[in-house]
């Protein structure tokens, strides 16, 4: 008798097991939302051709009539960058492999869109992908977890550890005395002592040390002497 009643408990403990396993395989995918500003920067289009973004990508209608306004408004600036917008999110469509859903969402006239997305992405329990500074603050707020590109790009920035020798070209005065600046290939300043009067030139540099700050990463540097001139 306590055999069986041992192996009845065993069952029922498998069998909750294997529900429990199958909920977890069946639960919703992790999402990420993306906003207009993202596809008018276009990034995003080469990040997802890397295979960066394996989990489902969800852009909601109300974005894409977002472009299609300003695609068809009267700024020329605003009407380019919307219908590059536009191909990007076309070109995401065409990328093998991506899981992208364009999410037809009834929405009252005058809804703005930034709210809509916050209420968007709480619901659906989604990342946001966006560039715009004051939604990544609300998102934040809100406990929402976000991607900002501008963010991924600096912290890919390659590192120039002081010591480092590197070339620049001295594009402009310094807010100090005496300094220049230039800038790296990958838009780093570069702020360089006792090169304020060689505007235009391109010299050697060994890097004394950087610094992180909210707009970037900014390089602190000195001449070389004895440099090979360029």
């Amino acid at each position: 008798m306590v055999e069986i009643i041992n192996s009845t408990l065993l069952i029922v403990i498998i069998t909750i097991l294997v529900s429990k396993s199958n909920f977890t395989f069946k639960r919703a995918p992790n999402q990420w939302v993306i906003d207009s500003c993202t596809l008018i920067d276009g990034r995003i289009l080469e990040i997802i051709k890397l295979g960066f973004f394996n989990e489902r990508i969800v852009v909601p209608s109300i974005v894409v009539k977002e472009l299609q306004n300003l695609a068809d408004g009267s700024d020329s600036y605003k009407r380019s960058r919307a219908r590059y917008g536009l191909d990007v999110l076309a070109d995401i469509q065409k990328v093998t492999g991506v899981n992208l859903q364009i999410v037809d969402t009834a929405v009252p006239k005058g809804t703005i869109v930034d709210d809509f997305l916050i209420d968007f992405a709480k619901k659906r329990k989604a990342k946001l992908v966006t560039l715009d500074f004051n939604l990544l603050k609300v998102a934040k707020v809100n406990n929402i977890e976000t991607l900002n590109i501008n963010d991924l790009s600096q912290k890919l920035k390659p590192t120039i550890l002081p010591g480092e020798k590197t070339r620049v070209t001295i594009v402009q005065k310094g807010s100090n005395k005496d300094q220049g600046v230039g800038y790296l290939e990958d838009g780093t300043m570069v702020v360089v002592d006792n090169a304020s009067k060689i505007i235009n030139k391109s010299i050697e540099v060994e890097v004394n040390r950087y610094l992180q700050t909210e707009a970037g990463k900014m390089i602190f540097a000195t001449r070389v002497k004895n440099e090979q001139k360029n």
